[in-house]
């Protein structure tokens, strides 16, 4: 998505559309599976049905111990889920009615929100603050409480198809009880889990849908831009962890997600991935959902440089893994892309040229093309890509080990671009290999397998 200025029919849309109200939720158990349906009104002039599909699986735990705790995390996935429509016309008061929640709740979600926002409101260059964009006026007098049930030690873990939770599903798929999760399953995804060895039946699932409605208003000139994906996903986990009975919830969200897309500001493509976000998470989970239920991810003391290292020695993926939002569809890469060119150039130290192009089906250093996005990834662009992709500093240094490894050959053409740039500062690449960030939340079993991937 491209910057626009989009500030006056930002107005526009809030006088008109003044409020937008959470209206509500229904849900059914069955043999089948959960299903959830949530109730969402812009200003009484449209009304939003999203839903989401949860498909039975025999290690859900029964019916009867599980009734009582779904309201709690049903309306909790709501609050998350009503950001995508709430955008749409960023309406001045968001009403909240099924259930009550604190003003510190309150503060927590603004905070989720806007963050969570921030790449929508800069590239449609709407000039807001926490304390402006929104009043949320809880309309109910009718109180949660956190849920209290027994887990097994258990781990879920939620697969992308992409390299970094390939690396978590094989540091962590010889544990007892390990489960992917995948949200909305597609080719790299499903792909990935059955390469691993886990069949379609000890898998959680979950389909959701977004409101026709919604994409029509897009294409009316509503608002439209980002949301924050993985603050979904950490509902969605919460609320798959209850259903089966399983503790653990290992994310596979690694250090490099904390460098902001904007330098100097913190605006953040992958805010919802950050430490920042997972810490308030667990938080916010632990005083008003279950203390429980320990959500963390596994990768967060690595770098994507270490994880890139860790993958390149399951080959067996090479032709299964896709991390690409434009060939998503078509599960295949776009090769055109920021996340196709950071992919390429974190994984190049690692692989020779013939495997990068059997897995690309393209040699993406040597298409000229590409040189703004490099310039992007590199630092000498004012801003990064708005993808899920590692620092500056990493994607220098595996740069710079990439032209090491050609020697006297000739170098590809996008390698030349960038040796006759400015000299970019970036760590040491071996440096980066050997780094642990501290701060994470792993458990010592959990910090010992990572460990022992690691260093191979």
């Amino acid at each position: 998505m491209e910057k626009s200025n989009r500030q006056d029919k930002f107005l526009q849309l809030r006088d008109e559309f003044p409020f937008f109200t959470y209206e509500g939720y229904d849900f059914s158990y069955s043999a089948h599976g959960l299903d959830i349906r949530y109730y969402f009104n812009l200003a009484d002039r449209y009304k939003f049905s999203p839903t989401i599909f949860i498909p039975h699986k025999e290690f859900f735990i029964p019916e009867k111990d599980l009734m009582d705790l779904l309201p709690n995390l049903v309306f909790h996935l709501g609050l998350i889920e009503l950001i995508s429509y709430w955008k749409s016309a960023c309406s001045k008061q968001l009403i909240i009615k099924p259930h009550s929640i604190s003003q510190e709740q309150v503060a927590w979600w603004k905070k989720c929100w806007f963050n969570g926002l921030g790449e929508f409101f800069f590239l449609n260059s709407i000039s807001t603050d926490i304390d402006q964009f929104m009043e949320v006026v809880v309309d109910s007098e009718e109180p949660l409480s956190p849920l209290h049930c027994s887990f097994k030690p258990d781990v879920i873990v939620p697969i992308g198809g992409g390299k970094d939770s390939i690396v978590s599903l094989e540091t962590l798929r010889k544990l007892p009880g390990v489960t992917p999760l995948i949200l909305n399953p597609r080719g790299a995804s499903v792909h990935s889990i059955f390469m691993a060895g886990f069949a379609h039946s000890g898998m959680i699932g979950i389909n959701r849908t977004i409101d026709p409605l919604l994409l029509q208003l897009n294409d009316q000139g509503f608002l439209n831009g980002h949301t924050p994906f993985s603050a979904l996903l950490a509902f969605v986990t919460i609320l798959s962890a209850a259903l089966s009975g399983k503790r653990n919830i290992a994310l596979s969200n690694e250090s490099s997600a904390n460098e902001t897309t904007i330098p100097g500001s913190p605006v953040n493509h992958q805010y919802s991935k950050t430490f920042e976000f997972e810490q308030d998470f667990r938080d916010y989970v632990h005083k008003w959902i279950s203390t429980e239920i320990n959500y963390f991810s596994l990768l967060r003391p690595l770098n994507e440089l270490q994880i890139a290292r860790i993958f390149y020695r399951f080959p067996k993926y090479f032709s299964v893994f896709k991390s690409c939002n434009v060939g998503s569809k078509t599960d295949s890469w776009c090769g055109k892309c920021p996340k196709c060119l950071f992919t390429y150039i974190i994984l190049a130290p690692f692989l020779n040229p013939d495997q990068l192009t059997e897995i690309f089906h393209r040699d993406l250093l040597n298409d000229i093309d590409l040189a703004p996005t490099l310039d992007q990834l590199t630092g000498f662009a004012p801003e990064k890509p708005f993808e899920c992709v590692g620092t500056i500093s990493e994607v220098n240094a595996a740069l710079q080990e990439t032209i090491k490894k050609f020697g006297d050959k000739p170098l590809p053409v996008l390698l030349r671009y960038y040796a006759s740039s400015p000299t970019s500062e970036s760590s040491s690449f071996h440096e980066l290999l050997e780094s642990w960030n501290p701060q994470n939340f792993l458990l010592p079993q959990f910090e010992e397998l990572l460990k022992g991937a690691l260093h191979g």
